[in-house]
């Protein structure tokens, strides 16, 4: 079968590839992996089939059919992975950035209704038509920043109704555009006012009424384990049962305290455990050993709440713990769908080179997902996702602070216009 999409003169094609067989990169690895000079990359339909030296390229496989794509000398890389959002919500919290700005902290805010749950009131009054309009724009700016699989929570509900309707517009979301769209229920972000002070009968109405009917719609379950939140026991609970359910595992900790919720997570073979600002040395090595469980890094959300504490992501790295990033887009603590600009910051404030944030962003993202066998870097037989950028370099990219380097979008074999 003839190409029929072929990506011609890539200046440098950031493959992604050539790190252990079954596992995320980690240490060295994560910044040794293959760049191909002056190279191609060939699709069939939606899957990859070859790269190589544009002196290699199989002219015999180019027909009149075949969509041939000039890059110019530009970098090629994998489309990038958003492995931490909450994308389905309604309103936005401008008017609690000024309390910010003010000194309130984000637990302040929270324990005086705001924060979360000002989110859910808005939520639960937005009818399933505006939540899905609000999804898919905010999936169109996603795709503009290059962005082609994205994790989609729940979590701005907090009752039966309105959690499997934000599961739901999510699902109804990646249908009706090309980013795949992976949905997560985080039904225990915090306790719901009508819970206040119950949080073991919250926890037991979701599994009971709310998790049943989410089999085979959402793929993963996830917990908010803070002060303010829930417990390390409340969370290990939850977890566990969920996992028993058929679920797949992850978990908001150590944003804001060292609480041990990652390690917890980590025992119970979660994919990922997210934020990590607050993870000490200790649990990061058992994080390391377990080897299967992603560290998600989320350097916008400091940034924002002007935290001084970022995730120590250089040490992460010396401690072979896998590494991704991500924006933890969301109206509270990350209103920002810019995941290049994550990039950039990590760099700066977390002590990562371009390389590794690279990797975090594309297959150690896919890990956290657990999709690296089909998407995250570029090689025959994975999902023809791939990004032409308006750079020649790839250290350029984290460089260029905030701007967005995309070109063209690739997904699926198809180039994505708008």
């Amino acid at each position: 079968m003839a190409y029929t999409l072929l990506i011609r003169n890539c200046g440098q094609l950031l493959t992604l590839a050539g790190g252990p067989a079954g596992r995320p990169l980690t240490g060295p690895a994560l910044a040794d992996w293959q760049i191909l000079i002056d190279a191609y990359l060939a699709c069939e339909d939606d899957k990859i089939v070859a790269l190589g030296a544009m002196a290699d390229l199989d002219e015999t496989q180019i027909t009149t059919a075949t969509q041939v794509l000039d890059a110019g000398g530009r970098v090629v890389m994998p489309g990038l992975v958003e492995c931490h959002t909450h994308l389905v919500f309604a309103g936005n919290r401008a008017h609690e950035f000024q309390r910010k700005l003010q000194g309130e902290s984000y637990l302040d805010i929270l324990a005086s209704g705001g924060g979360i749950l000002s989110t859910v009131r808005a939520t639960r009054a937005a009818t399933e038509a505006e939540l899905l309009d609000n999804a898919l724009r905010h999936l169109r700016d996603f795709r503009r920043y290059g962005v082609t699989t994205l994790e989609a929570k729940s979590g701005y509900g907090l009752n039966r109704e309105t959690e499997l309707r934000l599961v739901r517009v999510a699902r109804q979301a990646g249908r009706e555009q090309p980013v795949r769209v992976v949905p997560t229920f985080l039904g225990a972000h915090v306790v719901p006012p009508e819970y206040k002070g119950r949080n073991a009968e919250y926890l037991a109405y979701l599994l009971t009424d709310v998790l049943p009917e989410l089999r085979g719609e959402a793929e993963f379950v996830d917990i908010f384990c803070e002060e303010g939140a829930f417990s390390v026991a409340e969370s290990r609970n939850f977890l566990a049962q969920a996992q028993t359910m058929g679920f797949k595992l992850k978990i908001h900790s150590e944003q804001l305290h060292d609480l041990g919720g990652s390690r917890m997570a980590a025992e119970l073979g979660a994919a990922s455990v997210d934020h990590c600002d607050y993870l000490n040395a200790e649990d990061a090595a058992f994080i390391a050993r377990q080897g299967r469980t992603v560290v998600v890094l989320l350097p916008l959300v400091p940034l924002f709440l002007r935290q001084k504490q970022y995730a120590p992501g250089r040490q992460l790295i010396e401690q072979g713990v896998p590494v991704a990033l991500s924006t933890d887009f969301n109206p509270g603590s990350c209103p920002s769908k810019n995941l290049w600009l994550a990039l950039s910051v990590a760099c700066l404030n977390m002590g990562l080179t371009p390389r590794e944030a690279l990797a975090a962003v594309t297959i150690n993202a896919a890990w956290a997902l657990e999709l690296a066998s089909e998407i995250g870097s570029l090689e025959p037989g994975k999902q023809a996702d791939a990004l032409v950028l308006d750079v020649r370099d790839y250290q350029e990219i984290p460089y260029w602070l905030g701007e967005n380097p995309v070109r063209e979008v690739i997904m699926g074999g198809q180039i994505i216009r708008g």
